[in-house]
């Protein structure tokens, strides 16, 4: 494993068009404002193509109890959904303070701004049928949902992604523009890979994210793979 966000800064610098992010950055373990603070470094690199994708975190034990961070879920959940505010609060510009249960900020004013407006977009990911992940991703901006208790490799079908579609789109409360993330593997067949991305494209999928790990894909497979560019829909 590498550190990410030294790679999302190589990623921001040596692309132009290409949306991008982690998915996902554990806010539990995390300082809100220090995360706020190179999510918007990133967004002015990329000239406003950083997307923020946040969790719970999939390991309790090795991601948070074995470094003596909090591995209860609730809290990391109640820590989760404080950051999400802080987050928004302290990239608004505007002066800002928060008294939490966990988090207290003194009144400041967070200088510079992302270059998105209102900010920088932020994908919540989840595991389903667990409900409580996808009520908090329907109070932002896009939901990556993947099968509770699985593979990291695992794929939902697309009934069961029509479902969180379904779900989510009960508990939003605002118009603004919402994606609903996949995640899958392709075979780099154009024709073949087409009428899978369709069928989840038909049931409201907006992004497809490709899984890529090494044991999956050398490197000069992956530069061919890229290089096809994404499959053609009808």
């Amino acid at each position: 494993m590498t550190d990410p966000w030294a790679v999302l800064a190589a990623v921001a610098v040596t692309t132009s068009r290409i949306r991008f992010g982690p998915m996902i950055t554990p806010l539990a373990r995390r300082r809100p404002w220090k995360v706020a603070r190179e999510a918007v470094a990133l967004d002015q690199l990329s000239d406003g193509r950083f997307v923020l994708g946040v969790g719970l975190g999939h390991f309790s034990d090795k991601e948070f109890g074995a470094f003596g961070d909090e591995a209860n879920p609730k809290i990391r959940g109640e820590l989760l959904d404080e950051s999400l505010e802080i987050l928004a609060g302290l990239w608004s510009g505007e002066p800002f303070a928060f008294e939490g249960k966990h988090y207290q900020i003194k009144k400041n004013t967070f200088r510079p701004s992302p270059v998105q407006t209102p900010r920088i977009p932020i994908w919540v990911g989840g595991g389903w049928p667990n409900k409580r992940p996808m009520r908090r991703a329907a109070a932002w901006d896009g939901v990556f949902p993947m099968s509770a208790g699985s593979k990291l490799s695992s794929m939902m079908s697309p009934v069961s992604t029509a479902e969180v579609i379904a779900y989510v789109g009960q508990q939003r409360t605002e118009s603004t523009p919402f994606d609903y993330i996949h995640t899958g593997q392709l075979t780099g067949d154009p024709a073949a890979d087409a009428i899978v991305v369709q069928t989840y494209a038909d049931v409201g999928v907006t992004w497809w994210l490709e899984q890529v790990y090494s044991s999956r894909m050398t490197l000069p497979k992956l530069r061919a793979f890229i290089r096809q560019g994404p499959p053609t829909l009808g």
